[in-house]
C-alpha cells in the first residue's frame, strides 16, 4: 500500500482515504474486537487504521465469532439435552438452560476469537 502525505505547516500528515465505505456496520463482536485492539493492542489498531483495514478486520472477526458461537451452542444444546420438546413442556427450564449455554459459548468465543 502506498501512503500519500500532505504538507501541513512543517509536518507531513498521511492523507487517509476511507476504503471501507462498503463494510457493513459492526455488530457486538466486531465492536468488542475494535475496543480490545484500541485498549490492549494499540500498535495493531493503528496499523490497521492507517492501512484502512480496521473495520474490514473487525467485520471478519464478527463473522467468525457468530459462526463459532452457533457451532458451540449447537454442540452444548445436544450435550445438555435441550430440545423443542423441553421448550414446549417446560419453557422456564428451557430458557434457563439456553441462557447458560449462550453465556458459556460467548465466553469461549471471546477468549478464542475476540481477545487474541
Amino acid at each position: 500500500m502506498n501512503l500519500h502525505y500532505q504538507q501541513n505547516g512543517d509536518y507531513l500528515i498521511p492523507a487517509l482515504k476511507n476504503e471501507e465505505a462498503d463494510v457493513p456496520p459492526l455488530g457486538k463482536y466486531g465492536m468488542l474486537r475494535k475496543d480490545y485492539l484500541l485498549m490492549h493492542r494499540k500498535p495493531l489498531y493503528t496499523a490497521l487504521a492507517i492501512r484502512g483495514a480496521l473495520f474490514r478486520h473487525c467485520a471478519e472477526v464478527e463473522a467468525q465469532a457468530r459462526i463459532r458461537l452457533e457451532k458451540i451452542m449447537a454442540s452444548q444444546m445436544r450435550s445438555a439435552g435441550i430440545t423443542e420438546t423441553l421448550k414446549a413442556g417446560d419453557p422456564l427450564r428451557w430458557a434457563g438452560l439456553m441462557n447458560t449455554v449462550k453465556a458459556q459459548a460467548e465466553e469461549i468465543v471471546l477468549q478464542e476469537i475476540i481477545f487474541r
